[in-house]
């Protein structure tokens, strides 16, 4: 049976636009126009991956985010954000409640459907590849578990996969654009300020350890393996 992917959106012409671009890439897809009915909906039947309007009647698509991942059921549920608002805060907002990939409008059909793809392909369960220590940086896969000089990091799911890619190819310059596709998995690489955005909120999170990742001006970043880990 296909994936069901659930859309959240108040705006009927992009709801449609979004359903029947979906549906023609062969996914099942349930709209609904109202923030809190699509709560009661995706608690009700989990979907496969949820496409959220931020703008919504009834309960805001931050609120829904906040609602779903402090459930159990729904706390690892692909979310795609979608908004007519584009500046960084905007996107700042919306990955730390929990998003997983935003998609400013108005978008492009072709690229809502690739990133739908690649979110989840990312869900599928993997091989677990471990437990890997790097300077102050120890990831586990496993359990998908961070630690930075011992202190537990509390990351998102789209976070940790970055920073254990970045841990994974240390030393190494890794553009904007690989990082898309690698971690993110996209096959078509479209606005790539979402790295940005979440190595900014990497770095905030690893405190002195920010600086392990270092910005590469023209090329990408780099994580430097002991860069402030107090080594």
């Amino acid at each position: 049976m296909s994936e069901l992917v659930m859309l959240i959106e108040d705006e009927k012409e992009i709801r449609e636009l979004a359903r029947y671009n979906l549906e023609r890439a062969g996914y099942r897809v349930a709209s609904l126009a109202d923030g809190e009915q699509g709560l009661a909906r995706v608690f009700a039947s989990r979907p496969d991956l949820l496409v959220l309007d931020l703008m919504l009647p009834g309960l805001t698509g931050l609120e829904v985010l906040r609602e779903l991942r402090g459930e159990p059921a729904t706390r690892d549920l692909p979310v795609l954000v979608l908004t007519a608002r584009s500046t960084e805060m905007d996107r700042l907002l919306g990955f730390e409640h929990g998003a997983d990939d935003y998609l400013v409008k108005p978008f492009s059909p072709r690229e809502l459907v690739a990133r739908v793809r690649a979110l989840l392909r990312r869900a599928r369960p993997e091989r677990a590849e471990g437990s890997l220590a790097v300077g102050g940086l120890v990831v586990d896969a496993r359990p998908h578990d961070a630690r930075w000089n011992g202190r537990a990091l509390d990351l998102t799911r789209r976070e940790f996969a970055l920073l254990a890619f970045f841990a994974h190819h240390a030393g190494r310059v890794l553009s904007r654009e690989e990082l898309l596709r690698k971690v993110w998995g996209y096959d078509y690489v479209g606005e790539t300020r979402t790295v940005d955005v979440h190595v900014r909120r990497l770095r905030v999170k690893l405190g002195d350890g920010g600086r392990a990742i270092e910005t590469v001006t023209g090329a990408g970043y780099k994580f430097i393996a002991g860069q402030g880990d107090g080594a």
